[in-house]
């Protein structure tokens, strides 16, 4: 991917700051600070009927233009994970997150556990996109801004036209979001931006818009908190009155309170995240790392980065000397067509 003089000049001097940062990243970290208007989204799995509808739609919604999906050179086309060559047979069936699928529904069983009656086993799911952290290791490692945390919604959105491919947000990540488009000439990388394009048309996102269950519901996170603790102090066998779609919408949907983990996943892991998990297993079941921490990822993502100086430097090299050549071709390519002109 291409970048201008200003940018190269930008990430030169990111590049330094980084540097500095590593060396100094040993002092005391600070509490993260959460805007009192920053929006999320409460998943409870105990809700979720693995429709996939969250899935679908989320493709559709971001392959419009503006869309974490969207590309001028695919424009009107969904990127699909398979394709067997027949324009009308295509289809669907992605496992993980990848450079064209931003969220994912997967499907846990739960050992011992099996429906009366039937005798078949049950099966607890799980949503999986970005989480938009309170203080995201990936926005702190970009040396050229493309990854920024939006100071009123506090989501986290990416900036193809900034990005130089270093992919440092997919190793600082510790819930491993990030996807790169390998297979693009000019590629991106492609994480949820929780339908960032869609608040100027007053919508939201795209999979609470269009879940069935209230299993994902979006609103400001303080009002999430709320509602993810008022569901906690809940009596299992009860019926409560869940909202569907946004947290402080008049929709809603009575149903038999399950048996919640005593555990809101997001409230402090990572140091907190605006992507908040209610559960009726254990979360290490549905596939979260029990190694992840209550830590503040950037510090230590700053101590990792500060001990790879060489490569940065050479990427500050191969970036000197690819733009070196291509202006140099360039010229080249300028100075034959003057020839053939005259």
């Amino acid at each position: 991917m291409a970048i201008n003089r200003r940018d190269f000049l930008k990430f030169s001097a990111g590049t330094g700051l980084m540097l500095t940062a590593g060396a100094t990243s040993g002092t005391a970290a600070q509490a993260p600070q959460l805007s009192k208007d920053a929006v999320g989204i409460l998943y409870d799995s105990t809700l979720c009927i693995g429709c996939k509808s969250c899935m679908v739609n989320c493709k559709l919604a971001n392959s419009e233009p503006g869309g974490a999906l969207y590309h001028q050179e695919t424009a009107g086309k969904i990127p699909f994970e398979h394709s067997a060559g027949d324009k009308d047979k295509i289809y669907d069936a992605p496992q993980n997150l990848s450079s064209n699928t931003l969220c994912v529904i997967k499907a846990h069983r739960n050992e011992g556990k099996t429906n009366p009656g039937s005798g078949s086993p049950t099966f607890s799911f799980i949503k999986q996109h970005c989480l938009h952290c309170i203080e995201p290791a990936c926005v702190s490692v970009c040396p050229v801004a493309a990854l920024q945390k939006q100071k009123d919604t506090g989501i986290v959105t990416y900036n193809k036209n900034k990005c130089f491919g270093c992919r440092y947000c997919q190793i600082a990540c510790p819930f491993n979001v990030p996807a790169y488009e390998w297979e693009k000439a000019s590629p991106s990388v492609v994480k949820c931006q929780l339908c960032n394009h869609r608040y100027a048309q007053g919508k939201y996102s795209a999979c609470c818009e269009s879940c069935p269950t209230g299993a994902s519901i979006f609103g400001r996170v303080e009002d999430l908190r709320e509602e993810a603790k008022r569901r906690l102090a809940l009596k299992p066998g009860d019926s409560y009155a869940y909202p569907v779609q946004r947290v402080d919408g008049k929709k809603r949907t009575e149903q038999v309170v399950a048996t919640y983990v005593n555990h809101i996943y997001g409230m402090d892991e990572a140091g907190g995240t605006q992507y908040l998990f209610m559960a009726g297993v254990q979360f290490d079941k549905l596939g979260f790392n029990p190694r992840i921490t209550n830590q503040i990822y950037p510090d230590y993502t700053w101590n990792y980065v500060s001990h790879v100086p060489i490569l940065i430097g050479s990427l500050l090299v191969a970036g000197t000397v690819t733009r070196l050549v291509t202006q140099r071709l360039e010229k080249k390519k300028n100075d034959a067509g003057k020839g053939d002109a005259s």
